[in-house]
Parts: structure tokens; C-alpha cells; sequence
């Protein structure tokens, strides 16, 4: 699963209109989320740092929550933006969750291990197991 990372306000009009996980390295303000929001009308995620989203207003909360988008904190460790702009979670992550899932092992547990082993935090885990539900 890639998540797309974005650095600076001026970069999130130039965004793919498909992206649907989008990483801000800013911090944004309520403008850049509705610039966001408006160039990427697909997004289903929106993932900040968490020194980050504790200044999110509750206003932009309400408004994301009425349109089906996940605010959540996380940090795309080690990522390189200058050789890629996405960020990837590998495979192997994914497949893990799989199986973990077919083995019938509750979601909690699964978002607890995978968080703790990985680094991958456990809203993302989760949203990666609805996602997979879907399919």
C-alpha cells in the first residue's frame, strides 16, 4: 500500500486527483485540508504527525468525519522524499495482516502486534484491515 507524501502547502495543489492515503509533513491549516480535499476528491486518509494533530481544529474533525476521511497521527519513518514520493508499506506487513486475520485473531490483537513489530501504527493497521474486508 503506498502513501503519498506531501512537504509543503504548494504541493498539495499539484497532487494526483486519485490519491486516496496522503501523509502531510506540515502542519496543515484548514485551508490546506480543504485544498487538499478539493484536488484529491478520492482521499479516504489523511495521516499527520502527532505533534501535529493535536492542533487540529475540531472543526476540520467534524468536517472529515461527515465526509468518511480517517485524521489519524503517524510518521512514515526513514522515508527519502527527494528518491520517492510515496511511501510503501511492504508487502509483507500486508500479508502478515492477512494472515493473521484468516487465523481468526481478533482485530485489536492484530493492530497491537502489527504496530508493535512494525512501523506501522495501529489506526493504519486498522484501516488496512477494512480495507482488506472490502476486497
Amino acid at each position: 500500500m503506498k502513501i503519498r507524501v506531501v512537504s509543503s502547502k504548494e504541493e498539495v495543489l499539484t497532487l494526483n486527483p486519485n490519491e486516496r492515503v496522503v501523509h502531510l509533513t506540515f502542519r496543515p491549516s484548514n485551508r490546506d485540508i480543504f485544498a487538499l480535499i478539493d484536488t484529491c476528491p478520492k482521499v479516504e486518509v489523511i495521516q499527520i504527525p502527532k505533534s501535529y494533530r493535536q492542533t487540529v481544529s475540531t472543526s476540520i474533525e467534524m468536517f472529515l468525519g461527515m465526509q468518511n476521511i480517517r485524521l489519524m497521527e503517524g510518521d512514515v519513518w526513514g522515508h527519502r522524499k527527494d528518491i520517492c514520493e510515496y511511501y510503501e508499506i511492504p508487502s509483507s506487513v500486508i500479508e502478515e495482516i492477512r494472515g493473521l486475520k484468516q487465523e481468526d485473531v481478533p482485530s485489536e490483537e492484530i493492530e497491537l502486534r502489527i504496530a508493535k513489530r512494525n512501523k506501522v501504527t495501529s489506526e493504519m493497521v486498522a484501516y488496512i484491515l477494512s480495507k482488506d474486508a472490502m476486497a
